[in-house]
């Protein structure tokens, strides 16, 4: 069974956020991203992002127990849309993959949505993030630990 993954801007992202009370943000990004790069700050819509690494440092090998911690932290439910989040849509968007058919292959269907550019966005002409596009760039809420 093929799954297909949507995929929208960070905008878009935040007003189904706010719109679907059962709509959830995954962040797939590795610890050192979160803790020196930032997080979505969803506290004004009364959320808080799920923080999940899909890759582990130092050699960003797959964490294995991606699924397993993903299931554990939305207490075994499935919720309506999924939102997963990286630095650029890459690792998110794979991770999206992952999910879908997982919950396909347990008869639940759940919208898995990958979000274009990521929480920096894409590299510029000078090979810098966080001017194009992306979460940041968009002005959406975002906190520092």
């Amino acid at each position: 069974m093929e799954n297909s993954i949507s995929e929208v801007g960070p905008q878009e992202t935040w007003d189904s956020l706010r719109d679907d009370k059962d709509a959830v943000l995954v962040d797939v990004r590795t610890h050192a991203e979160w803790s020196f790069v930032g997080l979505p700050d969803l506290s004004e819509l009364g959320k808080e992002p799920l923080l999940n690494q899909w890759a582990t440092l130092p050699g960003m090998q797959q964490n294995t127990s991606f699924l397993d911690d993903l299931t554990s932290q939305l207490n075994g439910a499935a919720p309506s849309k999924i939102f997963f989040l990286c630095r650029s849509g890459v690792r998110s968007l794979s991770a999206a993959h992952l999910v879908a058919e997982a919950f396909a292959a347990r008869g639940q269907s759940v919208e898995c949505v990958n979000i274009i550019g990521g929480f920096e966005g894409d590299l510029n002409q000078d090979r810098h993030r966080g001017n194009l596009n992306g979460w940041k760039n968009n002005g959406l809420p975002w906190r520092q630990s």
